[in-house]
């Protein structure tokens, strides 16, 4: 693996696996559906989340070669969308300044945005990095 491609950290991934019964880990790695499953089963009625434990350096090396690095870091933006995606500020950070701005006035689109971004933002990046 390139480590100048080490775009998602495990540091990250267990403290958002110590939220994963909401499926947060798995979001971060760039999976969406088992993540909206865990979301929706509370991981898996907790199975999962334990086993997860044991799978996040599998999961941040396959979302490093899975994204690709550039100017615009992964981290920064998850912790952005996580906390202030409400008001679009990872959406600015990105460079995206016109969505960025509508969410501001618009509470994220009425939240449905910043769950869209929850899905796909690992690949709004790479997009950007591109």
């Amino acid at each position: 693996m390139n480590p100048h491609n080490d775009t998602h950290l495990k540091t990250i991934g267990y403290i958002l696996w110590i939220f994963g019964f909401t499926g947060s880990h798995r979001f971060y790695y760039g999976k969406p559906v088992s993540g909206t499953i865990y979301f929706l089963t509370l991981g898996l009625l907790g199975i999962g989340w334990i086993i997860d434990f044991f799978l996040i350096p599998a999961l941040d090396r396959q979302a490093d070669l899975r994204f690709q690095a550039g100017p615009f870091d992964y981290n920064i933006c998850w912790i952005l969308l996580t906390f202030l995606g409400f008001f679009g500020v990872h959406r600015m950070y990105m460079g995206k300044w016109g969505t960025g701005l509508i969410y501001l006035l618009t509470g994220g689109l009425l939240g449905l945005g910043y769950l869209y971004d929850f899905w796909t933002l690992n690949t709004q990046i790479s997009e950007c990095n591109a």
